[in-house]
């Protein structure tokens, strides 16, 4: 297997070639935030905004899961323009997130906790006014509860369900502040096709999709 040599932070590392920059740092111990990448997808989704690094000879910070990485790649992860973009994106991110992490199936699984904890930011700033949802769960299925209220748009669950598995049971609706993930056709999960093959559970880094048999923080 071909290698190409890069430097993160001033670390060298050997990175497969012709894979992103993202999964380079993270199988390499260099943690990077982010939320939509999803090891099993060719092309990102690129939509949570929070892997930006600065390559060395390229002006403006860049999405380390879109970019492939060449012979002699120079990244750094812990600039302040960096800092700043990840750092703005998780806080508008959390305006219409609810933090009531005690009571959430995903406690202590959580990819935004995660974030928190490791960039060392507030899960909320207060800066920022909240948007409130306050859309009804959608406990219908036997196995799989969903909660949009918590769904970040991370795109994981409508991609293994489209593309992987086929089932073609949940899909992007609505549009802009209203935009989440649902059902096709609308309607209640369990009346969709859904195979219940618990791959949006699996994927969900937040666990809006959770197995209804898990309780907070187990």
């Amino acid at each position: 297997m071909n290698e190409v040599t890069i430097y993160i932070d001033g670390r060298e590392i050997k990175a497969k070639a012709g894979q992103s920059l993202l999964r380079a740092a993270l199988d390499n111990g260099v943690y990077i935030p982010n939320l939509c990448d999803l090891r099993e997808r060719e092309t990102p989704e690129a939509s949570c905004r929070l892997c930006f690094v600065e390559l060395e000879g390229v002006s403006e910070p860049v999405t380390s899961c879109s970019t492939i990485v060449e012979e002699g790649m120079v990244a750094r992860t812990d600039s302040w323009r960096v800092r700043e973009l990840v750092a703005s994106a998780f806080e508008l991110l959390m305006t219409t997130h609810p933090v009531d992490c005690a009571a959430c199936p995903g406690n202590k699984r959580c990819a935004l906790q995660e974030i928190a904890k490791k960039m060392k930011f507030k899960l909320k700033s207060g800066r920022l006014p909240e948007i409130t949802r306050a859309a009804p769960l959608d406990l219908s299925h036997p196995r799989i509860g969903y909660d949009s209220n918590r769904c970040v748009m991370c795109g994981r669950c409508v991609y293994v369900c489209n593309e992987e598995v086929g089932a073609r049971a949940i899909d992007f609706v609505r549009r802009g502040l209203k935009m989440t993930v649902g059902v096709f056709g609308g309607g209640p999960l369990a009346e969709s096709s859904c195979i219940s093959c618990m791959r949006c559970v699996e994927v969900c880094p937040v666990k809006a999709f959770y197995e209804k048999t898990k309780k907070a923080g187990d």
